[in-house]
């Protein structure tokens, strides 16, 4: 959509709510249809090629008005989490579909996610440990509890066990900044030898510093043999499992109990809307669920009624699902798929003139969308050429520190990037250095 058809449609859209709006006296006060309704008006899943904004916006009076606003609202967001989950080819037991134990959900952020997936985790431990030891109280156990995450993990991870109360270690990784089997194994062995009890870990696929990826056929039968709850966090890099040439860095999510990714991150959806797979609803259910009178309802008892309150933090929820709906049909799985091709193409055409250049050094695999490079030399070095291409404000940079080295990292992330825009980026880049290089050697020549 270009600007001239985006203002098309905006009026269109504005002028469809004050029409609402002029007339709603004349609708119903609350919607008459039955639990399910939803599901068998549309698709089973994703189309692959592009359809019009016409066809879309005729659904919306045809297929969510009936059921504005909570029933369409829930029933929408739990077939578009199967259609996503099954355009990165999830395990069936994700999927809510008709029977299913799964399912999706769409929260607000990764953090969010992340947060869920260990108080859930943190809700079945402690009672699995009371069945079995009725003498323990809640806070022995809480007291025993124990975290894990990569040492490239997310800050959110560290925050989330903040916030739930439990301890947090740190599994180091290895050459390529991802986590092992063996790495996790060892760090487990010690915490269960100490009298601790391990029961959450958070897998990293696309790590926020240099986009590594945790081995999940590892890390994943360690998990399950140790009764802890593994959740994948690729907030990042899930979007590209569109892709099925890249589907392979999802493989072992199989073993997972939860798994999430952004789509506001990297499939054209706009912020927020974080898409959250469990295997076992009845998890999360068991953590939150609390039914004071003025939140009944007829329909909570029908086993055809999924209700969100109980998968996240707050009861209010926006219609988040609706914007995914249309970005899934307007552009298709092919669309999103060459969105994502697109953007690792021109990652790859930027490394390729970091590498032209002997002055600067790659510092991890480019796998996605990231480059991680430097010049060859010392961190404050590399800090003052960051410092220089910002205060610049042509492009925008955000560093990481790669064990010892400070690191400038390069993510093609906009809709609109060209190949022009790499090229551009970097000879500026590559202009900054030269000037900076000048400047050093001659302060240090004078020193």
């Amino acid at each position: 959509m270009d600007a001239a058809e985006f203002r098309k449609r905006g009026k269109e859209m504005v002028d469809y709510v004050a029409d609402y709006l002029e007339k709603i006296e004349k609708r119903q006060v609350f919607p008459d249809v039955e639990p399910g309704y939803l599901r068998p008006l549309i698709a089973d899943c994703a189309p692959q090629d592009p359809e019009s904004f016409e066809d879309v916006f005729k659904d919306i009076e045809k297929i969510i008005m009936p059921g504005a606003a909570s029933p369409a609202c829930t029933e929408l967001e739990t077939v578009m989490l199967d259609w996503l989950g099954k355009m990165v080819n999830l395990p069936k037991e994700f999927l809510a579909e008709k029977d299913g134990q799964g399912g999706g959900v769409i929260q607000g952020s990764a953090s969010e996610a992340t947060l869920i997936a260990l108080l859930a985790a943190r809700t079945k431990i402690i009672r699995q440990v009371q069945s079995e030891k009725p003498e323990l109280t809640e806070a022995d156990i809480m007291g025993r509890l124990v975290a894990y995450a990569s040492d490239q993990a997310h800050s959110s991870v560290e925050r989330a066990a903040l916030i739930g109360a439990v301890k947090i270690k740190s599994v180091p990784s290895d050459d390529t900044f991802s986590v092992c089997g063996s790495a996790l194994k060892k760090v487990l062995d010690e915490d269960k030898a100490a009298g601790l009890i391990p029961f959450f870990f958070c897998a990293t696929l696309g790590t926020t510093s240099c986009c590594s990826f945790d081995k999940l056929l590892e890390l994943g039968p360690i998990c399950n043999k140790e009764n802890i709850w593994m959740h994948i966090d690729a907030a990042y890099a899930g979007s590209a499992f569109i892709c099925p040439e890249f589907r392979h860095l999802l493989n072992g999510v199989e073993f997972a109990d939860s798994f999430n990714f952004n789509p506001h991150k990297w499939l054209l959806v706009n912020f927020d809307c974080s898409a959250m797979w469990v295997k076992k609803r009845s998890d999360l259910i068991g953590a939150f669920k609390l039914e004071p009178l003025y939140l009944q309802h007829h329909h909570q008892e029908s086993g055809l009624v999924t209700d969100y309150r109980h998968w996240q933090i707050p009861l209010g929820r926006r219609f988040r699902s609706l914007k995914l709906w249309f970005v899934l049909r307007m552009y298709g799985v092919k669309g999103l798929q060459e969105h994502i091709r697109k953007h690792i193409r021109l990652s790859h055409q930027f490394e390729h003139l970091v590498l032209q250049d002997e002055r600067f050094e790659i510092c991890a695999e480019v796998v996605l969308g990231l480059v991680c490079f430097r010049l060859k030399g010392s961190n404050e070095l590399n800090e003052a050429l960051l410092k220089s291409i910002n205060d610049a404000k042509k492009i925008h940079l955000v560093p990481c520190h790669l064990r010892e080295k400070f690191v400038l990292r390069f993510a093609v992330c906009s809709r609109t990037v060209e190949s022009t825009h790499i090229k551009f980026a970097w000879q500026h880049i590559s202009q900054l250095a030269t000037d900076l290089l000048k400047t050093w050697e001659h302060n240090h020549h004078q020193q």
